[in-house]
């Protein structure tokens, strides 16, 4: 038994009958329009050269080597001529086929279709698809019909190509693509509902952890001297790890949340941008002393606050990760010098985000775009393992990319790919 083909197999061997097809009717209109002059047969003596004086003899030549079936009726729409593929199709010996009518080859249903093909064939050239009764089957077939002057006069040719593989792959390629859609459908609602309980279970989370950070507090606040000094300890620890898990409720908020289809794209002035994230963190760079080099960057059709956010996650990291000894100099760069393209990406810019910090081994240049990956500890970095993620998922909204370059105690570089122009329409 053959294995069952992949959709991909399908679609090459349902182009491949349609290359065919197509090549075999436009040699056969060359033919009969004149086109060509002459034909070169192979035959059992080497190639034979057939010219136009014997167009009978010539055509009938040519189509005893074609793989499609022909016929030539006459005004009565007896069979004349038929070649051999033609009686395999029908299963029957040429002798017998031959002085038939060729309608006695119609499936019943199609009978009152064929008599009006048969009647404009004389004066119109055309294609017509049909069925053909082959003992108790049928046979879908392209009938390509014109009229052909032979050695006994006028008249009707008819190429028959059988459509029965071509249409048990669109029948294939039909049940795939439904079975696509269902699967679709199904994971666009596991999706919703993934979401829907993401954003609940978040925030039923956070009501409780902020009566514990509310009551932690105050305990500290109120009865510091009180406690010893190991209870201290422990009270701070429930602290922190409650304030890292309400960044955490917050982060997959966001994450979820982006996975809604309903982006808002406007023109949007990076620069601006970066000035009101830098505004935002403002302590955090008077307290490392960090130095900012940021070129002119472009205006951009997208979503202002996502924008943002992706600055936000990747200045964020480069004040984070940066070496306790070390001055922290941060540049934002226009990487296209305000053109317009990039290398096979027309109307994309490139911004890139650059830091002297520790820095991470290259090979985790992939993993550090999933969720919840941490290259280092939180009790030395503090962080929900989400932020990348969130930019990344951000961008793919965005049709942009991102990709990372660093090295170990040297720093670290994130390369921004973003459209110019949104192919939806601007809100």
């Amino acid at each position: 038994m053959n294995p069952a083909k992949t959709y991909d197999q399908l679609v090459k061997e349902n182009e491949r009958l349609l290359w065919q097809l197509e090549e075999a009717t436009d040699i056969i209109h060359a033919i009969r329009t004149g086109q060509i002059d002459a034909l070169v047969v192979k035959g059992e003596n080497g190639h034979e050269l057939y010219t136009l004086k014997t167009a009978d003899q010539t055509y009938r030549v040519f189509i005893e080597k074609m793989n499609e079936g022909a016929v030539t009726l006459n005004a009565e729409g007896i069979i004349l001529y038929c070649n051999s593929m033609f009686a395999s199709m029908v299963n029957m010996s040429l002798s017998k086929v031959i002085g038939l009518a060729f309608q006695t080859f119609i499936a019943p249903h199609c009978v009152e279709d064929f008599k009006h093909i048969f009647e404009r064939g004389w004066s119109q050239d055309g294609k017509y698809e049909i069925s053909i009764s082959s003992n108790d089957s049928l046979i879908p077939c392209q009938l390509s019909v014109t009229t052909l002057e032979l050695d006994e006069g006028v008249s009707l040719s008819i190429i028959i190509t059988d459509l029965t593989y071509q249409k048990e792959i669109q029948r294939l390629l039909k049940l795939n693509n439904e079975r696509l859609e269902t699967a679709n459908s199904a994971l666009e609602m596991s999706n919703h509902d993934l979401q829907q309980f993401a954003s609940v279970a978040s925030h039923d989370l956070q009501e409780p952890l902020r009566k514990i950070l509310i009551f932690s507090g105050l305990l500290k606040s109120r009865h510091l001297k009180e406690l010893p000094e190991e209870s201290v300890q422990y009270l701070e620890k429930i602290i922190a790890s409650s304030s890292r898990m309400k960044t955490m409720i917050i982060d997959i908020l966001t994450y979820s949340g982006l996975s809604v289809h309903d982006n808002h794209f406007e023109l949007t002035d990076l620069n601006t941008v970066i000035r009101e994230v830098l505004e935002d963190f403002e302590i955090l760079v008077e307290e490392k002393n960090a130095e900012f080099i940021i070129g002119q960057l472009p205006s951009i059709e997208a979503n202002k606050g996502q924008m943002r956010q992706v600055f936000q996650n990747l200045i964020g990291n480069a004040l984070k990760f940066c070496k306790p000894d070390e001055k922290p100099v941060i540049s934002i760069q226009n990487l296209t010098n305000g053109s317009v393209s990039i290398a096979d990406a027309p109307g994309y810019c490139r911004i890139s985000v650059k830091d002297n910090g520790i820095g991470f081994d290259e090979k985790y240049g992939d993993k550090i775009f999933s969720l919840f990956q941490r290259l280092n500890t939180k009790d030395k970095y503090e962080g929900s393992g989400i932020g990348l993620a969130i930019t990344k998922k951000i961008l793919d909204k965005h049709n942009g990319t991102i990709a990372a370059n660093s090295q170990e105690n040297v720093g670290s570089e994130f390369v921004v790919n973003l459209p110019l122009r949104q192919k939806v329409e601007m809100k």
